[in-house]
């Protein structure tokens, strides 16, 4: 079962790829340091260290689907 209190969803925009909310600052339609052709090799094991542009907050990915991206940790939602 997929714990969806460390899963954060996320679109793609040609190879780009974009959260519409930040889970830590909040800030709105993030682009992420990361590139559509990454995913498959965060799905296949590779981790991932990701951090967010508009905070500088860190979080480590290690999974991949096709709408989410897993992290190690939960994830702070911030309203």
């Amino acid at each position: 079962m997929i714990p969806f209190n460390q899963a954060l969803p996320y679109e793609t925009i040609s190879r780009d790829i974009y959260v519409r909310e930040c889970p830590f600052c909040s800030a709105e339609n993030i682009l992420l340091p990361l590139r559509k052709d990454e995913l498959p090799e965060i799905h296949d094991g590779k981790k991932k260290l990701l951090v967010f542009p508009c905070c500088q907050n860190k979080t480590k990915l290690i999974d991949a689907d096709a709408d989410y991206l897993l992290t190690d940790r939960p994830l702070v939602r911030r309203k």
